[in-house]
């Protein structure tokens, strides 16, 4: 007697788990997106912060008399080379010195000096809008050759008369150079306002600076990894390599010239990164060159010796 004994039981499917290999780049991909999106987000609000702090009208100095010459000043145009800041100094008429309420025509002359180095007057006819007034002033205690970490000081006292007689004067001061950050600081005297301001390179100009040393150095180092695995193995003249690092050589002098504010050739940058990356560059490509020199006429002397016995 046969006996057939059939297994009817329904076979549960497992569903197989993922590989771990996969999950491993879905973990990769995700925490890159992350990264990103820290980083750009650092970036706007780095950008926003310098955004609402720069251009700002500072009122450094506002005297309590109602009748007085408001002086708006910008400044604008720093120049390391020639050691100057330009000012541009609009007077603005407050009370009995307004054509009308409101008005920015002078009911009377004034003449508004700026004792600086060197020294300007500014003159208003009666009845006269004044328009901006540039006034150069001279820069201390600073070497563009620094860069960029230079830093700078430039001063001025301004007063004001009218009809020979002392006018009290107010200062508001807005700083427009994107370059430098003006951190002004003003005192009302008798004769009107003394400024004194110390300047400094922007934000932005101290991240790109220090990100082109750093790329500099990135490169000068890549560059001579690159060169010591090549000697190590006595490769030939492996020209991808040599065309990649003489384009590095000459890339490093455009990145260098592109520094916003042209710093001076002998600029602190030059010796921290220019310099030297220029100089392991050099020499890694003529030594890549000349061992692979050496290795061409080796394997040549090689073949030719072959091909004779």
């Amino acid at each position: 007697m046969q006996v057939t004994i059939e297994e009817n039981a329904p076979s549960v499917a497992a569903t197989p788990a993922p590989p771990a290999p996969r999950r491993r780049r879905h973990w990769r991909f995700a925490a890159l997106l992350a990264v990103v999106a820290v980083l750009c987000g650092s970036g706007i609000g780095l950008y926003l912060n310098e955004r609402n702090t720069r251009e700002q009208t500072r009122e450094l100095a506002t005297p309590s008399a109602p009748d007085r010459i408001e002086l708006d000043v910008t400044a604008q145009d720093v120049d390391p080379t020639g050691q100057q800041l330009t000012l541009y100094v609009t007077p603005v008429p407050h009370g009995s010195f307004a054509a009308a309420p409101g008005s920015p025509a002078f009911a009377r002359p004034v003449e508004i000096t700026v004792a600086g180095q060197p020294k300007a007057t500014v003159k208003v006819a009666e009845g006269e809008e004044p328009t901006a007034q540039a006034v150069q002033i001279a820069m201390t205690e600073g070497t563009k050759t620094d860069y960029p970490f230079d830093r700078y000081r430039a001063g001025a006292a301004f007063g004001a008369t009218s009809g020979g007689r002392a006018v009290p004067v107010g200062l508001a001061l807005t700083d427009a150079d994107p370059f430098f950050v003006l951190r002004p600081q003003a005192r009302a005297t008798a004769a009107g306002v003394t400024l004194d301001a110390g300047i400094v390179r922007s934000r932005s100009t101290f991240i790109l600076g220090w990100f082109m040393i750093a790329a500099m150095w990135a490169i000068a180092l890549a560059v001579l990894g690159a060169a010591e695995v090549l000697l190590r193995k006595r490769e030939g003249l492996v020209w991808p390599s040599l065309g990649w690092m003489a384009a590095s050589l000459f890339a490093l002098i455009g990145m260098r010239n592109a520094a916003p504010g042209s710093p001076p050739i002998g600029s602190l940058i030059d010796y921290l990164a220019f310099f030297w990356a220029e100089g392991i560059i050099a020499a890694s490509l003529a030594c890549t060159a000349w061992s692979g020199i050496r290795t061409e006429h080796r394997l040549r002397r090689e073949r030719e010796a072959a091909e004779g016995a």
